[in-house]
């Protein structure tokens, strides 16, 4: 039996929580999971933190790889997952069905919260082209470490913006839907197996466990598409 350090962000939480039960009774190993912000991810990894498995955006997995920490040949897709917005449950639902409708809403809310990962770092883009980061700066807040839902239900910020796997599962949310085309922001989600990887073999294993066909409803299920 092999025990898998996995090292990965939220976005593949709810996916990753209901696969691996299946995979520990199935193939004998026992897998380790480090819940880490993408930020701090990054920074522990080049830090010379080593785990076998690193599940994270791809972009960032992609500078983890120039940097020699993944394995060559290491990288793998899993899933697709797009920003989505939410309201405290029962709270009016704004028009987010264009850029410009967007716009609207997050100048007429009271406050706004989003995170320091990948779709945060969308949002903040975004509003900077739009030109409106300046007027709704003081009424933005940045989340850290708890889900940008989870500000939003105890009614600390009145619009929350977060990838849709990481909001689905929030208790005491409206979600108002996906950002529309214009202006979506979809990441893709893959693991890596880390270059100085101990469990290396068993670790390729869980990666085909959650790249299988019987993996996809779940991944569907929990607001991502599978890569």
């Amino acid at each position: 039996m092999a025990r898998i350090s996995v090292m990965l962000s939220a976005a593949f939480k709810e996916a990753y929580l209901e696969l691996v039960p299946g995979f520990e009774r199935a193939a004998g190993h026992k897998v380790e999971s480090l819940w880490v912000g993408s930020m701090q991810m990054m920074s522990r990894l080049q830090g010379g933190e080593i785990v076998d498995l690193v599940i994270l955006a791809s972009d960032a997995l992609d500078a983890l790889s120039a940097a020699g920490l993944i394995a060559q040949g290491g990288k793998f897709d899993l899933a697709r997952c797009g920003v989505a917005a939410a309201v405290q449950s029962g709270a009016p639902r704004p028009d987010i069905g264009s850029g410009e409708a967007l716009e609207r809403a997050v100048l007429a809310a009271t406050s706004i919260v989003y995170s320091t990962g990948p779709s945060g770092v969308h949002l903040a883009g975004l509003f900077e082209r739009m030109g409106i980061a300046d007027s709704i700066r003081a009424k933005v807040k940045i989340c850290q470490g708890e889900p940008a839902g989870a500000v939003v239900a105890r009614g600390e910020a009145e619009l929350g913006f977060q990838q849709m796997s990481e909001l689905l599962p929030v208790p005491g949310i409206d979600i108002v839907g996906p950002l529309s085309p214009d202006v979506q922001k979809v990441t893709t989600f893959s693991a890596g197996v880390h270059a100085r990887a101990r469990n290396a073999p068993a670790a390729r294993a869980l990666v085909d466990h959650f790249r299988s066909p019987a993996a996809q409803p779940v991944i569907r299920s929990k607001g991502m598409e599978p890569a």
